[in-house]
């Protein structure tokens, strides 16, 4: 079909991309200072002050949160997809210290002297990591060529506590010659390291090296295998080839939260927990809901608060959790080997409409205790490995009853918090623009959204990584109508365009999926917008509240799974 959607690329994103690809293809060491002068011509909207001697706070916090604390002493990071090929190179990574970053879902290990190792699991990952190595390096160099004047580094030698007053970080932000704002922000993320971190930065610069140890198509498609081969192993049970699935994409706590009830049962027990714990805050706000005076879900918050309960109590409070789970068929799979992705498997047959979430008690469900379809869910992949995921999986089921994303995005158009619901997906990676009838509509999702706004028949672009877009590319975007920017819908999309269709997927066109006899579901929730730093879900009263568009649309998707299921089983009245 002919194209419609203009030109997007941008000259100087696209030199930065071949630049890093191109110096990844040495079999040494990569400076990641050969990459500052591309990265700052770029113009990122995520590091707009790259090239600017005044600090990027939101690109520092970005980044910081994104990779492993233990980055503020690393020098050399490793790229590689599992265990064997770390190994093949000299490095025993299965001996290192496990470390993980606070907002990014990556296996990772450090070996106690400046190396770290992250696996990856489609190229998506370097377009992730390098533009946030790169930015990280950018700004503690910006902050060590202030920190290295005398007054703010004997300031720093001064404190013997970590733990700042207002008083102390006003003086900070003086002797930085910065914001206080931008101190407190720093703060806020680094808490109690924050003079650790800073000190660290005051004494010499950042110069990360960077090495691929293996990064062809063929290493990413052995990972994902050893990925479904585990789960497999995990469930020896479960006759996959035999099942019809539904596969989600989504996080490890909706659906089964749903699914089994659990926090919903121990209401009492959360109640007192709320009472002994001295959680005033919380344990207001939930009376408030029981009493109507805020229209808060009850059963997010007392999700919400079945985590807290969970880890302060421990290893018996889990187990009872995990007894519960098993009586309703859900089955927790957790990643090993290679990259870290979760999943869980859900028997349908095994529901219980009196333990079952209020919200999915919908007519006939007790039909269902005659399925042995599954839900299969993952945790949301990054990028490029969603169509490897949903395409080996796909291979290894019996049918795919139908395929259902739930994830994070940018919007141009909505607020933090909002769910949309697009139509038209244009991908960055394939050049495609794909149509198809998305399941969900707004009717779907706004009886259970308290505070934002359901946006359907939206247009979503698919972006290669969050630090590659500037203010030309998102321009062009805009104009043509596409306000809702992901990084996992377009490989998802290309992977279903397989599933019914005898080739491969195209390259830059225009495709129809409208003929696709399975659900095909995608619902994003705006938890940022691109324009505004800092702002995040989470950021209000209370962070429970960034539940609230995550519930909703896992309500929508397994209210859709259980009807279609209850359709296709014979001799329901619905078939």
């Amino acid at each position: 079909m002919e194209r419609t959607v203009p030109r997007t690329d941008s000259d100087e994103i696209d030199l930065y991309i071949r630049t890093y690809y191109s110096l990844l293809r040495s079999s040494g060491e990569v400076a990641i200072a050969a990459l500052v002068e591309s990265h700052e011509g770029m113009l990122s909207l995520l590091h707009s002050k790259a090239a600017e001697p005044e600090l990027d706070t939101s690109a520092l916090i970005y980044t910081s949160l994104r990779l492993p604390s233990c980055i503020v002493d690393t020098q050399l990071i490793l790229l590689g997809q599992r265990f064997d090929v770390f190994e093949r190179w000299g490095y025993p990574v299965d001996q290192w210290e496990n470390v993980s970053a606070q907002a990014r879902r990556r296996r990772a290990y450090y070996d106690g002297d400046k190396t770290l190792a992250l696996f990856i699991s489609s190229r998506s990952d370097i377009d992730d990591i390098i533009p946030a190595l790169t930015a990280y390096q950018i700004e503690w160099n910006k902050l060590h060529r202030s920190l290295g004047m005398p007054q703010p580094r004997q300031f720093l030698e001064a404190l013997e506590d970590c733990l700042l007053t207002e008083d102390e970080q006003a003086a900070l932000a003086a002797a930085l010659g910065t914001s206080l704002d931008a101190i407190e922000r720093l703060y806020a993320a680094w808490g109690d390291q924050t003079v650790p971190t800073l000190l660290a930065i005051s004494q010499q610069p950042k110069r990360f090296g960077l090495r691929l140890l293996a990064g062809s198509l063929a290493d990413y498609r052995k990972a994902t295998r050893f990925w479904w081969d585990h789960l497999q192993e995990a469930t020896p049970d479960i006759d996959y080839e035999s099942r019809r699935v539904y596969f989600v994409s989504s996080n490890t706590h909706s659906l089964v939260n749903l699914w089994s009830g659990f926090a919903l049962r121990q209401r009492d027990t959360l109640r007192r927990y709320m009472e002994e714990a001295q959680h005033a805050d919380l344990l207001a706000e939930y009376n408030d809901i029981e009493a109507n005076a805020i229209p808060s879900s009850q059963e997010n918050f007392l999700y919400y608060i079945n985590k807290k309960y969970l880890q302060d109590k421990g290893a018996e409070a889990y187990q009872k959790k995990a007894d519960d789970e098993t009586q309703v068929g859900i089955h927790r799979i957790l990643s090993q080997h290679g990259f870290e992705l979760d999943a869980q498997i859900i028997e349908l047959g095994k529901v219980r409409s009196d333990w079952i979430d209020p919200r999915l008690c919908l007519p006939e469900i007790e039909a269902l205790q005659a399925s042995n379809a599954l839900i299969l869910n993952i945790d949301y992949p990054l990028g490029l490995a969603a169509y490897e995921m949903l395409t080996r999986i796909s291979e290894n089921v019996g049918k795919i009853a139908g395929v259902y994303v739930m994830g994070k995005s940018a919007t141009l158009n909505g607020r933090i918090g909002d769910v949309m619901i697009p139509t038209v997906v244009h991908d960055e990676h394939t050049a495609n623009t794909y149509l198809f009838n998305n399941c969900f509509a707004n009717d779907d999702i706004a009886p259970y959204l308290v505070y934002g706004t359901v946006l359907d028949n939206q247009k979503a672009v698919t972006v290669r990584g969050t630090f590659l877009q500037n203010a030309q590319y998102m321009g062009v975007f805009y104009r043509e109508g596409y306000t809702d920017i992901e990084m996992e819908a377009g490989p998802y999309l290309s992977a279903v365009y397989e599933l019914f269709r005898p080739k491969r997927h195209p390259q830059n066109e225009i495709v129809s999926l409208h003929p696709a006899s399975f659900d095909v579901g995608i619902l994003h929730y705006a938890s940022d917008k691109p324009l505004s730093k800092g702002r995040n879900l989470g950021t209000g009263s209370l962070s429970y509240r960034g539940m609230d568009p995550t519930y909703a649309a896992a309500v929508a998707i397994l209210r859709q799974i259980i009807r279609r299921e209850i359709m296709l089983l014979p001799g329901s009245s619905k078939t």
